[in-house]
Formats: C-alpha cells, structure tokens, sequence
C-alpha cells in the first residue's frame, strides 16, 4: 500500500505529514524536493528516506557526502544550481538583445539560495540586469510576475521550488498576460504552458527512485548507497507559446531541442 501526501510547498503541512509519515511506520519514505526532505529528515532517524528532484543534498544538510550518504536517507540530486548559467545562455539564444530577467525564487526553500546565487553570477557574466522576486504565496507570485512585468523584464526564469512547481500553470498564464519569455527547470512547465525547460529528466529521475527503493527493500542500507546526479539533461520548447509571444526560434535552437511541443 502507498501513502501519499501533497503539501503543495506549505512547510507546515510538510512538517504535519512527515511526522504522521514517520509515526506510522512505513517501509520507506519517498520525498520530492529539498523542503520535503529535509522535513522527512526530521521526523525520523530510522525509517529509510529516498529524496529526488533535489538541487544540492549536501549542502542542505542531507546527507554528509554524494558517495557515502550516511544515516538513513540518500537519493537523486537535480545539480540544478550549475545549469544557471546553460539556462540563460539558451534564453539568450531565443532573445539575443535580452537584458532584464526577473528571477522566481523561495526564500523558505534551502536549496534556492544557491540557485540564486549561481543565476546572479551568470547574469553578471552575461551582462544581463536581474531582479530577484521572492515568492513564498500564490498571491506573491502573481505580484512578482506583474512587478516583472512593469520592470520591465523580458523573461522570467522560476528556481526549482515546489510551491513554484504546484503553480506552474498559473506562472506560464501570467506570464504569457504580461507578454514574458519564460525559462524552468523541467519539461512539467513547457508542459503546462511556458516557454522553455532545461534540465535533468524527471520522469527518467522518478523511474530511478524505484531502483534505491528495490535495493532498499532487499537489504541496503540507504546511507551506503551513493546519491546519483544526472548525466545527460533535456531542452524543451514550446512552439505554440513562442508563437504567441511573437519570438521565432532559431534552427539552432530547434535542432538542439530533444522536444518542441507544438
């Protein structure tokens, strides 16, 4: 039998369904993102944890090293703070005089200060002016995209973020009101409407988790087992949406994308 909890990037009903998660007694507990595993780190010593989508494990206090985990947690990490850069390289490519982003970002996330730290550097490097947004409410990001908007920026560019994630439909609505470019972490996105995603393979990534959990459930202990990072990542495109902002993707561009959605 599974049991599922959906916080929504509320750390409160995080904490509440860690702790029920933990009192329980389950076989293994599967966490989605830095937030939710460090809540589930939290709640328990001894049931064994398997986190994905998580940007920097160590530096979150997860696990003491990539190679030997320790303890009873390990998992897969997105290294997303290193694909900054890449990201807005490739909105560059689709926007060649691009020269204001604005910057989505949870300040209640631990891994996004990283993030954001990586995307300021590049933006710098870049010669791009960037204005950081944090959203930590619906409410927020809707004000965030609109202040975006009157910057004037460009483009958005979300940090990996579960609240951010559970709002990606309305993120890529707003930001195609406000006539914004827009750059995400996973394919989910361009899925739901925005403009472009580079980054590791989510689906391929949750496909893994059942790998940790079979060696799991045969004996390994989770802090032996070495925390697996991505090796090959994915540019998707939206057509339709790059249409209707007005932009034509370059045939570079178009041929280093492992999908356009049309």
């Amino acid at each position: 039998m599974v049991e599922h909890r959906f916080a929504g990037g509320d750390a409160e009903r995080l904490k509440r369904f860690a702790d029920e998660l933990a009192r329980s007694r389950v076989d293994v507990i599967v966490a989605t993102a830095t937030p939710a595993a460090q809540a589930a780190q939290r709640a328990t010593s001894t049931v064994p944890i398997v986190f994905w989508a998580v940007v920097d494990p160590v530096g979150a206090g997860l696990v003491a090293s990539l190679s030997r985990p320790g303890a009873n947690i390990t998992g897969l990490s997105l290294v997303s703070a290193d694909l900054a850069g890449k990201r807005l390289e490739l909105l560059q490519g689709l926007i060649p005089k691009l020269t204001r982003v604005g910057v989505l970002h949870n300040s209640s996330n631990a891994s996004n200060a990283l993030q954001l730290k990586e995307i300021t550097a590049a933006t710098r490097q870049r010669g791009v002016e960037m204005r950081a947004f944090d959203v930590r409410t619906r409410a927020a990001i809707e004000q965030a995209i609109g202040d975006a908007a009157q910057a004037p920026a460009q483009a958005i560019l979300a940090l990996d973020d579960q609240l951010i994630f559970a709002e990606r439909k309305r993120i890529a609505e707003l930001a195609g009101k406000h006539a914004l470019a827009s750059m995400f972490g996973l394919k989910d996105f361009v899925e739901a409407g925005g403009l472009m995603s580079y980054g590791a393979n989510g689906a391929d990534q949750l496909r893994r988790v059942s790998l940790y959990l079979d060696r799991i459930f045969k004996g390994a202990r989770p802090g032996d087992l070495p925390v697996e990072q991505p090796t090959s990542f994915e540019l998707v495109i939206n057509a339709k949406t790059a249409r209707s902002l007005g932009l034509t993707i370059p045939a570079d561009l178009l041929l280093r994308a492992d999908a356009v959605l049309q």
